[in-house]
Parts: structure tokens; sequence; C-alpha cells
């Protein structure tokens, strides 16, 4: 921008704003009063502000509130901001007035000095488009936030974190049938279990993925609520009876999605259970993919030294001292992701407590939050199934060998002989470093063809008893 500033004036009196800035007055004291992290709002939440403005301006013409060609030239300059042509206009910090008037007041100044272009008039008349009166017509920030958030997050779920989690529970169940006929060793306690198949172990890997989806799925019936029309506390006053339902057909026609009104407006002001939910969701499968990426790691870990049962792609070097190291970077990348959104499901959880009487007065950081971890979510997910799942390799001979030196195959001796001699045996087994099938051989109380017959690895992964 230019050094050169133009006076705006607000009801606290008038600020210098740079000439060629968008923004008004109460946007450049917010800039002045919170320069605390440099985080500004992130681009699904600005496109979904965007698009509630420009609804809030559908509703108002329709309704008879708003002149014609000033409510479409409103509306274009919301879908503007939309559409990411304005994102360098919005320049407050996310740690402000916790109701988000501030950013609230950023969006209606720049749309309302854009709208002003739309007409023929300078910026900053206010006469002719006025960022409360005209903008704002209808709305709180109390009630138009809330419902940006919700905007941001279902679709957020919808055509992004889904889509990814789909595809990599794909990924999952087609290397779960690849691995199929791969048996190895189980582990318990970090142990030696009995023998389970590399297949079975990533159909649970998939499942985690699929419960996870329906987790998510299941968020969408609270998100999908809106908080718009209730204004400043939920009753409504100063909008049109009407107005709420028609802003909501709007939104769904703008982003495809079914949102509704809410249900009770004094909830939808005072809680934002709704975002602490998905949060709540999306930190579960966070959980899972940390469980899932640290199995990854220890199963390609070696290559001499390790289990080494599975190999992950190789993306890049591994070490910047130890030539030709690869490492298992995208599961590490995983891990960090995971971390962090389960840190931001916290910062969530102790914001959403902040609902004090009337109004939850957190509501910025549940925005930024919870959108990162909807962002974070889908890209980790995609990556992974891409960049990891797609390409691991079985170590077929490294598997079975594992397989026929568990220790607990001894399990499936036990119904025969009985437990305390099955224990004797896999103690031979130990102290003298030698497969289960010779400790048995060499105990003298089978045969061969007995043991081969118990000792059948595959069957061993399918239950049942060898008796």
């Amino acid at each position: 921008m230019s050094g050169q500033t133009r006076t705006e004036r607000d009801s606290m009196g008038d600020m210098e704003v740079p000439t060629d800035a968008y923004y008004a007055a109460q946007t450049a004291r917010a800039v002045e009063n919170f320069p605390i992290s440099g985080i500004r709002f992130s681009r699904r939440f600005i496109q979904a502000l965007g698009r509630c403005k420009a609804a809030a301006a559908r509703a108002n013409v329709q309704l008879g509130l708003l002149d014609r060609v000033l409510g479409e030239a409103i509306e274009a300059a919301a879908l503007e901001v939309a559409a990411g042509d304005l994102d360098d206009q919005f320049v407050v910090d996310i740690f402000q007035t916790g109701s988000g008037t501030s950013t609230n007041m950023n969006a209606n100044e720049v749309i309302a000095n854009r709208a002003c272009e739309h007409l023929g008039k300078q910026r900053g008349d206010k006469s002719a488009v006025h960022p409360n009166d005209h903008v704002n017509l209808g709305q709180s920030t109390n009630d138009m936030f809330p419902t940006a958030i919700h905007v941001a997050a279902l679709v957020g779920v919808e055509e992004h974190v889904l889509p990814a989690m789909r595809e990599l529970a794909a990924s999952l169940e087609a290397k779960s049938v690849e691995f199929e006929d791969i048996v190895k060793a189980g582990r318990t306690h970090l142990q030696d279990a009995v023998p389970v198949t590399l297949g079975q172990e990533f159909s649970g890997y998939a499942s985690v993925i699929r419960h996870g989806i329906v987790r998510v799925e299941n968020t969408r019936s609270h998100i999908s609520e809106l908080a718009v029309g209730g204004t400043a506390l939920g009753t409504g006053l100063n909008a049109h009876p009407e107005y709420a339902q028609r802003v909501v057909g709007e939104l769904r026609s703008l982003t495809g999605q079914v949102f509704r009104k809410a249900e009770n407006p004094f909830e939808a002001m005072q809680n934002r259970d709704a975002a602490v939910e998905l949060s709540g969701a999306l930190k579960v499968v966070a959980v899972g993919l940390m469980k899932l990426a640290n199995d990854l790691r220890l199963l390609t870990s070696g290559p001499s030294t390790g289990l080494q049962e599975i190999v992950v792609p190789a993306t890049q070097p591994g070490s910047s001292i130890m030539p030709g190291k690869v490492n298992p970077v995208i599961p590490e990348a995983i891990n960090m992701v995971a971390a962090q959104i389960i840190g931001n499901d916290t910062a969530i959880s102790i914001a959403g407590m902040n609902g004090n009487l009337d109004l939850n007065v957190m509501m910025p950081i549940i925005a930024h939050n919870l959108l990162e971890s909807v962002e974070l979510m889908g890209n980790a997910c995609r990556v992974l199934a891409e960049k990891c799942i797609q390409g691991i390799t079985a170590n077929v001979d490294r598997c079975r060998d594992y397989a026929e030196r568990t220790s607990s195959l001894v399990t499936a001796l036990a119904p025969v002989v009985g437990y305390d001699a099955a224990a004797k045996v896999f103690k031979r087994s130990v102290e003298q470093n030698i497969p289960i099938r010779q400790a048995i051989l060499d105990s003298g109380l089978l045969d061969a063809a007995r043991v081969a017959e118990i000792l059948d690895l595959k069957g061993l992964t399918k239950g049942g008893r060898a008796d």
C-alpha cells in the first residue's frame, strides 16, 4: 500500500487509513489494538464470511429492505471477498475482541467501500454504502460470526476432510487385500504374540479411518445449524421475521450444503458446542492417525536392525551426515499434524467453556483452531494415502521368518498338551533360542506330522482350535 492516507471516522472519532485500503476506521483501530500474533483468519473463513454477507444482501433485497441496485453492489463486493480477491484487506489479528466484532467490521468496511466503487462512488462515501446500515443490515457480529464459523466448517468437512479420509480408508483397504496371505508375528506389549496376517493388521487401520468418517459425519447435523437472524442475543431484534430463513436458503445456494436455521437461537448464541463437537471428532481421528503412523514407523524400522516387515516409499534422503539413510518422513509428519489437532481441540474446549451468559467470547480462536484442524486433517489424510500407504510393499520373507520364530506359537499347542506342558516348551524355545517347532519336537510331546498340523501358520490366523 502507498504511504498516503485518508481520514475515516467511526463512533470514536477520526482514524487515518491508507488511501488505497478498502477497510476503514474500525479496522484500523483494531490493527492498532491487537498487535499480538500476526496470525490472520484463514482463506476458508474469509470465504464463508463473504458468502454470509452476500446471502444477507440478497435476503434484504428480496424483503425490500435494500434498494436492488445497492444490494447487488454489496452482493458483488461480498462475493469478491468470498473469491479471495480482497484477502489482503483482512488485516486484523485473530486475538481480538471475543465476539469477532473487529473482523466482522473489517468485512463490512471492505465490502462497503468496494460496493461504492461498483456504484461509481468514492471509497469512504458512507452516504452511498454504509458498513453498518447497509452491509450489516439485519445482523450482529454475535450471530454473523458463528454463522460464518459453521458455514466454513461444514464446507471444509464436506469438500476437504471427508473425501480425503475416504481416500485414505480405501488405500488401507486395498493394502489389506494385497497383504491378506502374508503371515507375520503379532505383537502385544511389544512382545511376541500369535500369528496374524499383514492384511489383517491393515484392515484394522482401515477400520479406524472408517469409524472416524462416521464420527465426523455425525457432527454435521449440529454444525449445519446457523445462528443467523438471532442478531445480538437470539431475539432477532432489528431483523425481518423472514430474514433468517432467506439467508439460510441463499447460503444453501451459494455453498451447495444443507444448512438450516438454528433450532434455538439463544443456544446458538450462547454456546459453541457444535464446534467443540466437530473438533472432538477430529481429535479422535488424530489419535487414531498417530497410532497408525507410529505402527508404520515400527513396522518399517531397520533396514538391518529393526522389524522391516514393510517398506514405505522413499521420498527424500533421511540424513545430512549418514549417506543412504531414508526415514519414514510421511508418518513423522502425520504425527505432528495429530499433535497439533489435539492441541487445537484443547484450546477449542477451553474457549467453548467461555460462553458467559448470552454470548461466547472466545469465538475467534475457535474459528481459527477449528478451521486449521479441518485443513490439516484433510491434507494429512491425502498425503498419507498418496505418498505413503499406496506405495507400501511387504517384506514377505521377514514376515514369514518372524511368524515362524514367535514364541507365542506355543499358544496353539496348549489346548492339545495342556498349559503347563506348553509353558515348558516356551521356556525351552527361549532359553535355547530355537523355533517353537523345534522345541516341541525336542520335547517328544508330538510327532512331526501333528506339529505341522497344529502350527499351520495361515490356519492360526483364522481362529479356532487345532484339536
